[in-house]
């Protein structure tokens, strides 16, 4: 494909991505459908797609209207490229710019706007993050960079730098984060490479790392996951402790993974159905990743705020309320019970568990982290709760 006819090819997704339809999967049935395009094209044209989503609404405003085309005409703006190569150019890009588009006016500027944030969004996120607000939003806009896990089991960080080399990816430690790896080159390899397939890395962001390695100190002899999911944080926990650690979620086909990545990682995860759960507590540890609106990772998932609603958030608020109180009777006493969103807004974070401490006598918080996204890290939120004597 030339490179007009993947923006062209990004503009038919987009179309699709604005109407409501996720980003992968749109991305996905566009590559079934067109099966001519190579691993480089479909690359390519992901890349466009997600840069666009993450600076919707102002590159938007730069393109003169609110369509994907638009959003396209903006991208081209922004980052320098001459739009003649791109509109116009044949080789099955997009048509040439009409006259209107060519003297559009750029859309009304608000903060909301330069945030790339919907208008309902924007007093929220300025509610919580204060003074950080705007140049977090505005971080949001760059993809972020992919973080693997060494499993010190397996290997030190060293010889993964090393093993991964050896695959052709180019990968650095991280200051201050002992199992971290930052990926500078070839990321789609990282699947594909022995130190993956021998359980050396894991992909796991470094916000991840940094707040399972806070719990490692509390995790005490027995550790439940209980919203484990894919099993990320599991493993993390399993990795260079002795606590038994077991693993639940609600939806059990989202822990079919968890089974060969712990064979392939080393260490014993025992995954428990709902009715297991009583019969194995109670845990020292109690770990609520709980469902969110995952504002924290919007760098990677950027057509997530865009699909958010406030009535979203308030059955995110239920939720996570629920899933408190579900956890709550599974800690033992003297244990912990651990709440961790990977989103940044106040209702989901410091609200859900005021709340839940309003209600019960018996827990009292111990510390809090809160990670606001940066380069080096996603978003993140993680208090623990100490049960005591009521």
């Amino acid at each position: 494909m030339t490179p007009a006819a993947r923006f062209a090819a990004a503009i038919e997704v987009l179309d699709d991505v604005f109407a409501g339809a996720p980003a992968e999967r749109t991305l996905t049935t566009w590559a079934r459908k067109n099966r001519f395009a190579g691993s480089k094209d479909r690359a390519a044209i992901r890349d466009h797609v997600y840069d666009v989503l993450r600076a919707r609404r102002s590159l938007c405003a730069a393109g003169g209207d609110t369509t994907a085309r638009a959003a396209i005409l903006g991208l081209l703006r922004r980052d320098g490229i001459p739009v003649d190569t791109v509109f116009g150019a044949g080789g099955y890009g997009p048509a040439a710019l009409s006259l209107d588009e060519v003297g559009s006016a750029p859309l009304p500027h608000s903060d909301a706007v330069s945030a790339d944030l919907p208008d309902w969004l924007w007093p929220l996120w300025q509610e919580s993050l204060g003074q950080a607000a705007m140049a977090t939003a505005q971080l949001m806009r760059h993809r972020a960079s992919v973080y693997l896990r060494v499993n010190l089991s397996r290997g030190t960080r060293d010889e993964a730098v090393a093993a991964l080399a050896r695959g052709g990816i180019v990968s650095k430690p991280v200051d201050q984060v002992k199992t971290a790896i930052e990926v500078i080159e070839n990321e789609r390899k990282i699947a594909g490479s022995s130190a993956y397939a021998s359980g050396l890395v894991e992909v796991q962001d470094t916000a991840s790392q940094i707040a399972m390695a806070q719990l490692r100190s509390v995790a005490g002899r027995r550790v439940l996951d209980y919203c484990a999911g894919g099993g990320g944080k599991a493993l993390a926990l399993a990795d260079q402790t002795d606590a038994a650690v077991y693993a639940h979620d609600i939806d059990q086909a989202r822990m079919a993974d968890i089974g060969p990545r712990a064979q392939r990682a080393g260490v014993q995860i025992t995954t428990l159905r709902p009715s297991d759960l009583m019969r194995h507590s109670p845990y020292d540890l109690v770990l609520c990743d709980a469902p969110c609106s995952g504002s924290g990772t919007w760098r990677r998932t950027p057509d997530a705020k865009w699909r958010l609603t406030p009535q979203d958030l308030d059955r995110f608020s239920v939720m996570q309320a629920e899933v408190l109180e579900n956890a709550k009777p599974l800690v033992a006493q003297g244990g912990t019970l651990a709440y961790a969103t990977c989103s940044v807004l106040n209702s989901e974070n410091d609200a859900v568990v005021d709340a839940f401490l309003a209600k019960h006598g018996d827990f009292q918080r111990q510390e809090t982290l809160k990670l606001v996204p940066r380069a080096e890290h996603d978003g993140f939120f993680l208090t623990t709760l100490l049960k005591i004597q009521p």
